[in-house]
């Protein structure tokens, strides 16, 4: 019997540019090298960033950032700083930035459709005079993550308009989800003991996460 493999076939990037067709010139005149009033407006009003890096053979990660609105702060116009609230401490864009400095950023802000992109290299920092602006409820962080912009651009709002994001309704989704602490027991075995289990969620897991 001969074996048929699912993996999807691959085409090359020649072949998708062929067939998208190029891009209307006003969507490239749309990209900026720096942060201008309309991209720092979106910044200071949003409360959530997705942020990708990569480590030097090319494995990516892309984590969520967030805090109250106008968490990132715009050092300059060429300038932005991401304060490292407490977490998981597996540090994977710490070690990506060491080995790659390539970083990009997706801002979102509640009930607004479009996203605001950001592109450039990025470096950890712990100079004082920028972690003072990070401080919230007399907390400063211990370190900050630098980003030098090459390129910002405001991506149109197909995506979040298809995906209902901001649709209150879609928080039934919710619903039909097992919970984090039913997966983090499972995940760590202790889902089966009753006992051990109430102890595991009573215990602070979600700093596992």
């Amino acid at each position: 019997m001969t074996h048929v493999s699912t993996r999807p076939r691959r085409i090359s990037v020649s072949e998708v540019l062929t067939r998208l067709g190029p891009p209307e010139p006003m969507i490239e005149a749309k990209v900026r090298d720096r942060i201008d009033e309309y991209a720092r407006c979106f910044i200071a009003h949003s409360p959530l960033a997705m942020m990708a890096t990569a480590d030097a053979a090319g494995r990516t990660d892309c984590s969520p950032r967030g805090d109250y609105p106008g968490f990132v702060k715009v050092l300059d116009e060429r300038t932005i700083a991401l304060p490292d609230r407490p977490g998981n401490k597996i540090a994977d864009s710490f070690r990506n930035l060491d080995e790659n400095d390539g970083v990009g950023l997706c801002f979102l802000v509640p009930g607004v459709r479009e996203v605001l992109r950001v592109n450039g290299s990025g470096y950890v920092t712990d100079e004082p005079d920028v972690l003072v602006r990070m401080r919230t409820e007399a907390k400063q962080p211990q370190f900050a993550i630098v980003v030098e912009v090459a390129e910002t651009y405001f991506h149109c709002g197909r995506a979040l308009i298809r995906s209902r994001l901001w649709d209150p309704a879609s928080q039934a989704l919710a619903e039909g989800m097992p919970s984090i602490g039913e997966v983090a027991a499972a995940q760590f075995g202790v889902d089966q003991d009753p006992a051990l289990l109430e102890q595991f969620l009573e215990s602070g897991y979600r700093e596992l996460y």
